[in-house]
């Protein structure tokens, strides 16, 4: 069913709320917080890689406080099991069988912090849940529920003792972003609340978890037309053949961004997809799914650069008069 200009307009000012209730603690980075409600609206992970002090866990702690749901925090660790995310079985004396203690997993806003901490095998098993939204222990399956949303932090420093993603558990974060640095306005006016050191409690539930997943119904039913899907699909193709480029974006990551691109429409009341809407969420949902080649990286291209290369170079479909 077409999605009609009054839902696109009703659906615009529930995401310009959503965004304003998160602004309340993350001052000055409207743009990445957008990015953070797109994918949690587009059924996706987001992956947050900035330095130390940026926000990230604020954050993603303020994204959990604006929905009315469960949210849950994990500290990876280089001690962390699998078991410690998941659950567990465990057996009960009393009843006589063993019954399952669900592990932090199970919540509607799941904080990841420094996710590339734990071992490889704790990172395993976020594989299964983010992909499928369900956890299998001892052979049986347990769903997490909808909405569902992993919101994953590490810093490119203090690699010492850490374990890089995988390109598999990379491809499965719909979004991968940083806050930065604030501009000088936006840090004198941290500096001058510098008392107030829980910004994230500041805000407050405004959506309910089934409302959330009603958004994002609503967004999945946006119109694209064939032409911006093959100038998307474009796209993808050329970061597997640049020349800078040792693996190019999935079919994963083409059907990612074509996810995305009808929820940014939809948050700016549109009800339908244009080239731009595909230009303007490529990086931050393609480049985390490309590896440079080892020459070309040590040259100083980043996997950024490969996807911006791509939109100059790939010509978006021509306007067609009705």
């Amino acid at each position: 069913m077409a999605v009609t200009q009054e839902q696109a307009q009703w659906f615009q000012d529930a995401f310009s709320k959503l965004v304003d209730n998160i602004d309340q603690a993350i001052l000055g980075k409207r743009e990445v917080i957008e990015l953070v409600v797109t994918a949690l609206l587009s059924d996706g992970h987001v992956l947050l890689e900035d330095f130390p002090g940026t926000g990230k866990t604020v954050l993603a702690k303020a994204l959990a406080n604006t929905l009315d749901g469960t949210h849950s925090r994990i500290q990876f660790t280089p001690d962390l099991l699998p078991s410690d995310v998941t659950g567990v079985t465990i057996y009960d004396q009393g009843k006589g069988h063993f019954e399952f203690h669900r592990g932090p997993i199970f919540a509607s806003i799941v904080l990841a912090d420094e996710i590339n901490r734990a071992s490889p095998k704790t990172q395993s098993s976020l594989l299964e849940v983010m992909e499928e939204g369900r956890v299998t222990v001892d052979g049986v399956s347990y769903e997490v529920g909808s909405p569902f949303m992993v919101i994953a932090t590490q810093n490119p420093v203090e690699q010492a003792g850490t374990y890089s993603l995988p390109e598999a558990q990379l491809d499965r974060f719909l979004i991968k972003t940083s806050l930065g640095y604030p501009d000088h306005d936006t840090a004198v006016t941290l500096l001058l609340d510098s008392a107030n050191r829980a910004r994230a409690s500041k805000v407050s539930p405004i959506i309910a978890a089934s409302s959330v997943t009603t958004m994002a119904q609503l967004a999945s039913e946006v119109y694209v037309d064939a032409a911006v899907l093959s100038y998307l699909n474009h796209i993808v193709a050329a970061t597997r053949a640049h020349k800078d480029s040792s693996l190019g974006v999935s079919m994963r990551g083409a059907l990612a961004l074509a996810r995305t691109v009808k929820t940014w429409a939809i948050a700016h009341g549109r009800t339908y997809v244009t080239p731009d809407d595909v230009r303007d969420l490529a990086v931050p949902v393609l480049a985390h799914r490309i590896i440079v080649d080892p020459e070309s990286e040590f040259a100083g291209v980043a996997a950024e650069d490969i996807v911006s290369g791509v939109l100059v170079d790939v010509a978006p479909p021509a306007y067609r008069a009705a």
